[in-house]
Protein backbone atom coordinates (compact mmCIF):
# COMPACT_ATOMS: atom_id res chain seq x y z
CA UNK A 1 0.00 0.00 0.00
CA UNK A 2 1.17 3.49 -0.81
CA UNK A 3 0.85 6.56 1.38
CA UNK A 4 0.27 10.17 0.54
CA UNK A 5 2.36 12.53 2.61
CA UNK A 6 1.89 16.01 1.18
CA UNK A 7 -0.59 17.98 -0.84
CA UNK A 8 0.53 20.94 -2.95
CA UNK A 9 3.92 21.04 -1.24
CA UNK A 10 2.42 21.32 2.25
CA UNK A 11 2.70 18.37 4.59
CA UNK A 12 -0.55 16.57 5.19
CA UNK A 13 -1.50 13.67 7.38
CA UNK A 14 -0.47 10.33 5.99
CA UNK A 15 -3.27 8.50 4.31
CA UNK A 16 -3.23 4.88 3.28
CA UNK A 17 -4.17 4.39 -0.35
CA UNK A 18 -5.15 0.94 -1.50
CA UNK A 19 -3.78 -0.11 -4.87
CA UNK A 20 -6.44 -0.21 -7.58
CA UNK A 21 -7.24 -3.40 -9.38
CA UNK A 22 -6.77 -2.89 -13.10
CA UNK A 23 -9.72 -5.06 -14.13
CA UNK A 24 -12.21 -3.66 -11.61
CA UNK A 25 -15.12 -1.65 -12.97
CA UNK A 26 -15.16 1.95 -11.75
CA UNK A 27 -17.65 2.90 -9.08
CA UNK A 28 -20.53 5.14 -10.07
CA UNK A 29 -18.80 8.13 -8.49
CA UNK A 30 -15.54 7.37 -10.32
CA UNK A 31 -17.35 6.92 -13.64
CA UNK A 32 -19.15 10.24 -13.28
CA UNK A 33 -15.92 12.00 -12.24
CA UNK A 34 -13.97 10.53 -15.16
CA UNK A 35 -16.70 11.41 -17.64
CA UNK A 36 -16.97 14.90 -16.15
CA UNK A 37 -13.25 15.43 -16.72
CA UNK A 38 -13.52 14.32 -20.36
CA UNK A 39 -16.56 16.39 -21.29
CA UNK A 40 -15.82 19.51 -19.26
CA UNK A 41 -19.54 19.88 -18.46
CA UNK A 42 -21.56 19.52 -15.31
CA UNK A 43 -22.45 15.88 -14.87
CA UNK A 44 -24.21 14.19 -12.00
CA UNK A 45 -24.59 10.70 -10.66
CA UNK A 46 -27.95 9.29 -9.61
CA UNK A 47 -26.92 9.53 -5.94
CA UNK A 48 -26.20 13.26 -6.30
CA UNK A 49 -29.61 13.91 -7.88
CA UNK A 50 -31.37 11.84 -5.25
CA UNK A 51 -29.72 13.83 -2.48
CA UNK A 52 -30.35 17.19 -4.15
CA UNK A 53 -34.04 16.60 -4.87
CA UNK A 54 -34.88 14.38 -1.90
CA UNK A 55 -36.14 11.49 -4.04
CA UNK A 56 -35.16 7.86 -4.43
CA UNK A 57 -33.13 6.30 -7.21
CA UNK A 58 -36.22 4.22 -7.93
CA UNK A 59 -38.18 7.42 -8.68
CA UNK A 60 -35.51 8.61 -11.10
CA UNK A 61 -35.46 5.21 -12.84
CA UNK A 62 -39.27 5.37 -13.05
CA UNK A 63 -39.04 8.72 -14.87
CA UNK A 64 -36.48 7.15 -17.21
CA UNK A 65 -38.82 4.22 -17.92
CA UNK A 66 -41.58 6.71 -18.79
CA UNK A 67 -39.28 8.48 -21.27
CA UNK A 68 -38.98 11.68 -19.24
CA UNK A 69 -35.25 11.33 -18.63
CA UNK A 70 -32.55 9.78 -20.85
CA UNK A 71 -29.19 9.81 -19.07
CA UNK A 72 -25.95 8.84 -20.74
CA UNK A 73 -24.41 5.53 -19.78
CA UNK A 74 -20.76 5.03 -18.90
CA UNK A 75 -20.48 1.30 -18.64
CA UNK A 76 -23.50 0.45 -16.53
CA UNK A 77 -23.50 3.78 -14.70
CA UNK A 78 -26.08 6.49 -15.36
CA UNK A 79 -24.55 9.90 -15.98
CA UNK A 80 -26.89 12.88 -15.93
CA UNK A 81 -26.24 16.20 -17.68
CA UNK A 82 -27.34 19.67 -16.64
CA UNK A 83 -30.24 19.21 -19.09
CA UNK A 84 -31.30 15.99 -17.33
CA UNK A 85 -31.08 17.79 -13.98
CA UNK A 86 -33.23 20.66 -15.28
CA UNK A 87 -35.76 18.18 -16.70
CA UNK A 88 -35.92 16.40 -13.33
CA UNK A 89 -36.55 19.71 -11.56
CA UNK A 90 -39.39 20.45 -14.03
CA UNK A 91 -40.83 16.96 -13.58
CA UNK A 92 -40.93 17.31 -9.81
CA UNK A 93 -42.33 20.83 -9.92
CA UNK A 94 -45.02 19.74 -12.38
CA UNK A 95 -45.94 16.75 -10.22
CA UNK A 96 -46.22 19.07 -7.21
CA UNK A 97 -48.90 21.12 -8.96
CA UNK A 98 -50.82 18.05 -10.07
CA UNK A 99 -49.71 17.48 -13.67
CA UNK A 100 -49.97 13.95 -15.03
CA UNK A 101 -46.94 12.17 -16.42
CA UNK A 102 -48.47 12.40 -19.92
CA UNK A 103 -48.79 16.19 -19.56
CA UNK A 104 -45.24 16.46 -18.27
CA UNK A 105 -43.90 14.38 -21.17
CA UNK A 106 -45.78 16.53 -23.68
CA UNK A 107 -44.39 19.68 -22.09
CA UNK A 108 -40.81 18.37 -22.07
CA UNK A 109 -41.07 17.09 -25.64
CA UNK A 110 -42.16 20.54 -26.86
CA UNK A 111 -38.72 21.90 -25.95
CA UNK A 112 -37.02 19.94 -28.72
CA UNK A 113 -33.45 18.79 -28.95
CA UNK A 114 -31.89 22.25 -28.87
CA UNK A 115 -34.64 24.44 -27.43
CA UNK A 116 -36.30 25.18 -30.76
CA UNK A 117 -39.72 24.63 -29.20
CA UNK A 118 -39.24 26.98 -26.25
CA UNK A 119 -41.96 29.42 -27.41
CA UNK A 120 -44.42 26.54 -27.89
CA UNK A 121 -43.48 25.29 -24.44
CA UNK A 122 -44.14 28.69 -22.88
CA UNK A 123 -47.51 29.00 -24.64
CA UNK A 124 -48.46 25.53 -23.42
CA UNK A 125 -47.54 26.47 -19.82
CA UNK A 126 -49.47 29.72 -20.09
CA UNK A 127 -52.59 27.93 -21.33
CA UNK A 128 -52.35 25.15 -18.73
CA UNK A 129 -51.74 27.56 -15.84
CA UNK A 130 -54.67 29.77 -16.96
CA UNK A 131 -56.89 26.67 -16.95
CA UNK A 132 -55.59 25.52 -13.56
CA UNK A 133 -56.07 28.98 -12.01
CA UNK A 134 -59.67 29.13 -13.30
CA UNK A 135 -60.40 25.61 -12.03
CA UNK A 136 -58.93 26.34 -8.60
CA UNK A 137 -60.87 29.62 -8.44
CA UNK A 138 -64.09 27.68 -9.02
CA UNK A 139 -63.13 25.16 -6.36
CA UNK A 140 -62.31 27.99 -3.94
CA UNK A 141 -65.73 29.60 -4.58
CA UNK A 142 -67.39 26.24 -3.91
CA UNK A 143 -65.35 25.76 -0.73
CA UNK A 144 -66.20 29.29 0.46
CA UNK A 145 -69.92 28.66 -0.15
CA UNK A 146 -69.73 25.32 1.67
CA UNK A 147 -67.92 26.92 4.61
CA UNK A 148 -70.54 29.67 4.83
CA UNK A 149 -73.34 27.09 4.88
CA UNK A 150 -71.53 25.02 7.52
CA UNK A 151 -71.09 28.12 9.70
CA UNK A 152 -74.85 28.88 9.46
CA UNK A 153 -75.69 25.30 10.44
CA UNK A 154 -73.11 25.33 13.23
CA UNK A 155 -74.49 28.57 14.71
CA UNK A 156 -78.11 27.30 14.51
CA UNK A 157 -77.16 24.11 16.35
CA UNK A 158 -75.32 26.08 19.05
CA UNK A 159 -78.40 28.27 19.59
CA UNK A 160 -80.66 25.23 19.82
CA UNK A 161 -78.34 23.58 22.35
CA UNK A 162 -78.21 26.76 24.42
CA UNK A 163 -82.06 26.85 24.58
CA UNK A 164 -82.29 23.19 25.54
CA UNK A 165 -79.87 23.61 28.44
CA UNK A 166 -81.71 26.60 29.91
CA UNK A 167 -84.86 25.63 31.81
CA UNK A 168 -87.88 27.65 30.81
Amino acid sequence: MATRGSVGGAPARAEVVAPRRAAAAPSAREAVAAHRDESGGDLFGITELCAEFGISARAIRFYEDKGLLAPRRVGGTRVYTRRDRARLALILRSKAIGASLAEIKRFLDLYGTHGEGRVQQLRYVLRRTDEAIAELGQKRAHIDATLAELRVINEAVREQLARVRQPV
